[in-house]
């Protein structure tokens, strides 16, 4: 029989690079342990992504920064913040940002996609991933990836970020044309990060994704025939321990503080 194909998304993926032990806790495990509470910055970059999926969702003539208020109200998630009052700091600062990131915008543009799921095959993967926005430009699709934590990004980012390669890959395959171009749209600072795969390139990060999936089929083939849970998926223990769901699960955490859930948030009240 052949071997079944691992299905995934960047996410899973990028879970078991991070922490094996994590990914066993969020994929393997059933019942899954119990998370920690709802991380404020993920609250953010959810309501951003939203509000610029239903900015494209308005007719072109609606595209406009008038339209951001009404957009990101509606699909704010209020989760995470430590009061209301770093809540509409982080609000204000959100739609600061938006306003600023439209305006380069051109509202008459039709991307090929918005939240468009793509997917392909390899003789390995099954994949499927989510992207923010796939844009026509000359002929080819760009991938384009919005982000919105602290840290600025750079060309390095875009190169190295497997996500984004796989994106591509799949878009090639879905829309039929050429799709090397990624960008990494970095809303705080206003700035974007690129970088131009060949083939090549992306073939070695579907290469790496596939030892990735393969890695992870024979750990969840071991344990499925007895071995221990433990030893088959290691913790990764550092200072991501201090921001994992299941830091209270994990006894590799260990004197690792825990991250409190509006913790990446702060720094916009002090840059009011």
């Amino acid at each position: 029989m052949p071997e079944r194909l691992f299905v995934c998304t960047p996410s899973k993926l990028g879970t078991y690079v991070d922490c094996p032990r994590r990914y066993r806790y969020t994929y393997v495990d059933r019942p899954s342990p119990p998370k920690g509470p709802p991380w404020a910055h993920n609250s953010l970059g959810a309501s951003v992504h939203t509000a610029l999926k239903n900015w494209y969702a308005l007719p072109a003539a609606r595209r406009s920064a008038a339209s951001l208020p009404t957009l990101l109200k509606a699909t704010w998630v209020r989760e995470g913040y430590r009061d209301v009052d770093q809540e509409r700091v982080t609000y204000r600062k959100a739609l600061e940002w938006l306003d600023t990131y439209v305006a380069g915008l051109d509202p008459e543009e039709e991307p090929l996609g918005v939240e468009r799921v793509v997917a392909t095959k390899t003789g390995v993967l099954a994949f499927n991933g989510r992207a923010d926005r796939i844009d026509a430009r000359n002929g080819e699709a760009v991938i384009v990836d919005y982000k919105t934590g602290r840290s600025g990004l750079d060309a390095d980012d875009a190169r190295g970020s497997q996500a984004l390669a796989l994106y591509a890959y799949a878009a090639q395959r879905v829309f039929r044309r050429p799709c090397r171009r990624v960008e990494l749209h970095h809303l705080p600072s206003g700035t974007v990060a690129a970088h131009e795969h060949t083939e090549e390139s992306l073939a070695r990060q579907v290469a790496r994704a596939e030892d990735t999936a393969r890695d992870i089929m024979a750990a969840e083939k071991a344990v499925a025939a007895g071995a221990d849970p433990d030893a088959e998926f290691p913790a990764n223990p550092g200072s991501l321990c201090g921001w994992c769901d299941f830091r209270r699960t994990c006894p590799a955490a260990g004197d690792v503080q825990a991250k409190e859930p509006w913790t990446a948030v702060e720094h916009l009240e002090r840059a009011v």
